[in-house]
């Protein structure tokens, strides 16, 4: 008999919708389970709001005219997890060494409460201590003091606000380098490198209205249902008006399925539900270009039969003659696609892309929303382009309800990127900066996430300083870095909970907890605002109001300044007490750097549903070498950087419902029906009883990098599941182990995390 686990985890297919009941009881079992008082619960009112607080989970964008309740599950989770009442004080880390704690889960770690002193990293008691402020600013000023600039890597967790990003961006070119990583590398830097060579912008041209314009929606490899649920609201009123969605993605996740309004009263009561994707196609992991391809292909054939007969064209061709580029290439490439490899590749059958492509054909106005399911994969860069590519065809970018709409993850990540958390230089206004600041700016490009990863594992990294986050638990190759980590002469993690990467010190290590963005932040000049950016490129003001969970805690730009003031010399054109002590003042520095994005910031800061910072794709306006938007055929059908081969699977690393990134709320995958664990391995029932396996038996996956490095991951549950043949699913960042760093997007260096060659070991 299979070997069963002792908590007894257990699979109950799911049969209701996204959303309903399900939410509302999701939300009935966290609420105590983080101790949250009456008051805390009326922050909720205020999330996402006008004069509010912007979500601290994920970034999608938020009306000007609000739902009653403008949070989702997710979100309502994440300010439960932030406004706990549960603590983790220096007594509790005097009763727990680190060694003891790595046999924590992540569940565990976090579950424990919010940090509430300044802790430094004991090494004779394997314990963290409580510090002063003051001692640690000035040791870690002194370690980094004596480092090679080029050997510090200062990352960032998209959490953090746009005053924050700034003030760190600055401090590190300030000190010397660009080694500026962070959320985006792991996510989204395919989009910001894929639509800037394609549209000349690294984002999407896309606003919230655009919902109300458009007449069908084409969505790839984003789970809105977990990820970023508030979405639901929009894609269930465009349902309501007749919108076709078509969904490519390779589980049939349930809020593209269908969606039970929580807010609306007859949908509650009578179990009412909003059927979302109109067409469902189950894509093969890495199968996205070659479904793209028989949709354009379709075009392509239907648009030379009405040129032939004299009918309207199907492909706009005024808009392709007047503002793209390179067209030929890539009917030339469209042309040479055979159907026997769009279908093997893709998965799906040449009648199911024909019924997407109909869709397409006849709509006037089409927005392609994305996530990561594109992104993470080697091809991931060429992913985006060739959702460029289909949207080109009918002149789907630069007009009322179409264009690209990537979905970010953490709720500032873009916003981070606007203001100089970035590696490259060309993404900084860097001679404004040194006119500003009087200083001469790096110039050499800096370390992104893999070349940070590359760096602590060969030792050429000494010193990390990551500004929230969890890196460790986050990145792939985690053996390698969990060894490497302790050779770094100083960790610096600013946070609010304890998680995994604090559990492994370097020769010196400060935790340093820090203000959470629904808290009141009350300085020298009285309470203070952040700002962080949407997904659609709209900046939000946002304002905390909740009793900060303890007295010593400072805001993550008081941090930053107290390790600026250690590290760099006295600047009569910069005063880092005074942008602490009123954060307006970084907010008019950032208006002063970028002022075609940010002008009247202070004054537009709590503009209902944000102010748009300007989009030059939007208007047609293509910033590309060219100065038109670029066609630009893919190398090849598949995205996975691999060849199948007998035994080797694609591995989709998954998140869960009850979870954000690496932070961990439940053991309950209530879309999927998973509950009491993680450990769990989906498989097509076919695989399964090809591989001679069976339901419930515990298997291993190891790596098939093909680089000799044996990577496994133990103790996994053969669970059946609706999933394309020859693809795995099971989850992040349980599985990151099984990853080598060098299995990335070609030229964005974003974790290939959605097409993972592996094979199944006992």
């Amino acid at each position: 008999m299979a070997k069963q686990r002792s908590d007894d985890p257990h699979v109950e297919p799911f049969a209701g919708p996204a959303g309903g009941w399900g939410s509302v009881r999701s939300l009935a079992e966290i609420l105590p389970r983080e101790r949250i008082p009456p008051e805390a619960l009326r922050a909720l009112a205020r999330q996402n709001k006008p004069d509010g607080f912007a979500c601290v989970s994920c970034a999608w964008a938020k009306p000007a005219d609000p739902h009653p309740a403008e949070f989702c599950e997710e979100g309502a989770k994440a300010t439960a997890w932030e406004l706990t009442t549960l603590r983790t004080t220096p007594d509790f880390f005097a009763e727990h060494s680190l060694t003891e704690l790595r046999s924590w889960r992540d569940y565990d770690l976090e579950q424990h409460g919010r940090l509430t002193h300044p802790l430094r990293y004991d090494a004779a008691t394997d314990k963290y201590v409580a510090c002063a402020w003051e001692d640690a600013f000035a040791e870690i000023g002194a370690q980094l003091t004596r480092l090679d600039p080029k050997s510090v890597v200062f990352y960032s967790s998209g959490r953090t606000s746009l005053e924050a990003s700034y003030m760190y961006g600055l401090m590190a070119r300030m000190y010397g380098n660009q080694n500026l990583p962070d959320s985006s590398n792991m996510c989204h830097e395919s989009t910001s490198v894929g639509l800037k060579a394609s549209i000349g912008v690294p984002v999407g041209t896309t606003q919230l209205a655009d919902f109300e314009k458009c007449d069908a929606i084409f969505f790839f490899g984003q789970n809105v249902g977990s990820n970023a649920p508030r979405m639901l609201h929009d894609l269930r009123s465009a349902r309501k008006r007749g919108v076709e969605i078509v969904t490519f993605n390779p589980l049939r996740e349930r809020g593209l399925e269908r969606f039970t309004d929580p807010q609306n009263p007859v949908e509650m009561a009578t179990l009412g539900e909003t059927a979302i994707s109109t067409q469902y196609h189950q894509v093969k992991a890495g199968g996205d270009i070659a479904a793209m391809m028989g949709i354009v292909k379709f075009l392509i054939e239907w648009n030379d039969a009405a040129v032939a007969n004299g009918e309207t064209p199907v492909l706009d061709l005024d808009f392709i003659n007047a503002h793209t580029s390179g067209f030929g290439a890539f009917d030339t490439a469209v042309r040479a696609a055979r159907w026997e490899d769009i279908e093997r590749e893709s998965g799906l059958a040449k009648a199911e892309l024909e019924e997407s492509a109909r869709i397409y054909a006849r709509a006037k106005a089409v927005l392609a929303i994305y996530g990561m399911g594109l992104t993470q994969h080697v091809k991931g860069v060429e992913n985006v382009r060739m959702v460029v590519n289909l949207l080109l065809m009918r002149g789907n970018i630069g007009k009322p309800g179409a264009g690209p709409t990537p979905v970010r993850g953490h709720s500032n990540v873009q916003g981070q990127r606007t203001v100089g958390i970035t590696e490259k230089t060309e993404l900084v206004p860097v001679e404004k900066l040194e006119e500003q600041y009087g200083f001469t700016a790096p110039r050499e490009k800096g370390l992104d996430t893999v070349g940070a990863c590359r760096g602590v594992i060969d030792g050429s990294v000494r010193a990390f300083v990551a500004l929230g986050g969890n890196f460790l638990r986050a990145v792939p190759e985690t053996a390698a870095m969990e060894v490497a980590w302790p050779r770094l002469d100083l960790s610096v993690q600013i946070a609010t909970k304890l998680n995994r990467n604090h559990l492994f010190p370097g020769k010196v290590t400060y935790l340093l907890p820090c203000l959470g963005r629904i808290e009141e932040d009350v300085q020298a000049s009285g309470p203070q605002v952040v700002s962080v950016e949407d997904s659609t490129s709209c900046i939000h003001g946002s304002r905390g109001k909740a009793k900060p969970a303890s007295d010593y805690l400072l805001s993550e730009p008081a941090i930053v300044a107290g390790i600026a003031r250690q590290i760099l010399p006295p600047n009569p054109k910069l005063d880092w007490d005074a942008w602490v002590a009123d954060y307006a003042k970084i907010r008019d520095a950032i208006e002063e750097t970028y002022p075609d994005l940010f002008k009247d910031f202070n004054k537009r800061l709590f503009t209902p549903g944000g102010f748009w910072k300007g989009n030059k794709a939007s208007e047609r306006i293509w910033l590309t070498p060219s100065r038109k938007a670029e066609f630009l055929p893919p190398t090849g059908l598949s995205a996975t950087g691999f060849a199948d081969m007998g035994g080797r699977y694609r591995l989709m690393t998954l998140r869960s419902n009850d979870q954000f990134n690496t932070t961990i709320y439940g053991y309950h995958d209530r879309f999927r029906g998973v509950k009491g664990t993680r450990d769990t391995l989906f498989m097509h029932a076919a695989d399964i009883a090809d591989a001679g396996l069976s339901e419930g038996q515990i298997v291993a996956l190891e790596s098939d990098a093909g680089d000799g490095k044996l990577r496994r991951r133990e103790g996994l549950i053969v669970t059946p599941y609706d999933i394309p043949r020859g693809c795995l699913g099971a989850y992040y960042p349980e599985c990151n182990v099984l990853m080598s760093v060098e299995h990335h997007a070609e030229t964005s260096h974003v974790p290939a995390a959605k097409s993972v060659p592996v094979r199944i070991a006992l």
